[in-house]
């Protein structure tokens, strides 16, 4: 899912992405709920009317956001913190439920602490326990059956701890299930081993969804995992900074030895940006800060990553994914 923070995948219109096949994205409760407000949204017909987009929105809680601010209180009721004009603002479950029901969107996750990395014991089994408390409030709370609400697993880096997550989690019959507490700084070996452990304890008949991982290495190992769904921002945010993902690994366009180099920037893609520009035409944006740059460069890190999806599932139902995973990382270890 391409992440639209605020209601946008920043330098693409919904256009571009119909033109991918696009079918959900993602928006932030926690942005949208500061700004232009839950309530404004709801009165523009809701999320889906706001930005001009048919196909579905996932929404996340805002418990990432809370989770990465430097200066916040976790109680019970919920997460306080302050907004950009020294604000109290608290986020709770049942106001992460308002926010959402609110904006309309079709998948709505439940409000959750993201636990960090490293973690005692000690302070992952409170954290587990009040987020299976929060899950609670949340079911209560849901009052739309046109939105889906999805639990999130956490229990840190544990085996122990993610099993316990899972069974209680999954012990609400909901329409979906996510791993969460992953890309949260425990490197990608322990990231690994914790989607490794806990996908196939999630039902098979639910979507499984894993939250905030996004480089192509990784979407290769979740999908082995029998993960069906997941979000980052890498695709754009690099776009942005000049790094574009090639089947033979990612290039910085802004470095000097594409000044002159006049091949696409994918030679094996065939997206937009690929059959009509070059590499050197490109690098000329980026160094003279034209729009254009971030806009193509963005066009084509999210048609690599389509690809690459629409390819790995067609290995799937032809039975050779191990084999099409083994050629992929082959060939993007490769100097682009």
């Amino acid at each position: 899912m391409p992440v639209g923070t605020h209601g946008a995948i920043k330098a693409l219109q919904a256009k571009e992405l119909y033109d991918f096949d696009t079918r959900v994205l993602l928006s932030n409760t926690y942005h949208l709920h500061l700004s232009p407000g839950s309530e404004l949204i709801k009165k523009a017909g809701g999320l889906h009317k706001f930005m001009n987009w048919e196909r579905a929105i996932l929404t996340d809680s805002g418990g990432f956001q809370v989770f990465s601010l430097q200066k916040k209180s976790i109680t019970e009721e919920g997460a306080e913190f302050k907004d950009a004009e020294g604000k109290k603002i608290l986020l709770s479950p049942e106001t992460s439920l308002e926010i959402q029901q609110n904006l309309g969107s079709d998948i709505m996750m439940a409000f959750d602490e993201c636990i960090p990395h490293p973690a005692t014991k000690k302070y992952i089994e409170t954290s587990i326990a009040r987020t299976h408390r929060w899950l609670d409030r949340c079911i209560n709370s849901w009052h739309n059956p046109k939105q889906s609400l999805f639990g999130i697993i956490q229990g840190s880096t544990f085996d122990q701890y993610r099993k316990q997550c899972v069974e209680e989690v999954c012990s609400r019959d909901l329409p979906g299930y996510a791993i969460g507490g992953v890309s949260v700084g425990e490197g990608p070996e322990l990231m690994e081993k914790a989607v490794r452990f806990t996908a196939p304890l999630m039902p098979a008949d639910k979507p499984r969804y894993v939250m905030g991982v996004g480089n192509p290495e990784d979407l290769l190992m979740i999908w082995e995992n029998g993960i069906d769904m997941s979000d980052c921002i890498t695709p754009t945010k690099f776009a942005r900074g000049g790094t574009l993902f090639t089947s033979h690994g990612k290039i910085r366009i802004k470095h000097r030895n594409y000044r002159r180099d006049f091949y696409p920037v994918d030679p094996t893609c065939s997206c937009y940006v690929c059959k009509n520009y070059s590499r050197a035409y490109l690098k000329h944006l980026f160094d003279a800060n034209e729009i254009l740059g971030a806009i193509l460069a963005t066009h084509h890190n999210i048609a690599f990553y389509k690809l690459l999806a629409d390819k790995a599932r067609k290995a799937i139902f032809e039975d050779r994914f191990l084999e099409f995973k083994k050629e992929f990382l082959k060939n993007y270890s490769k100097k682009a």
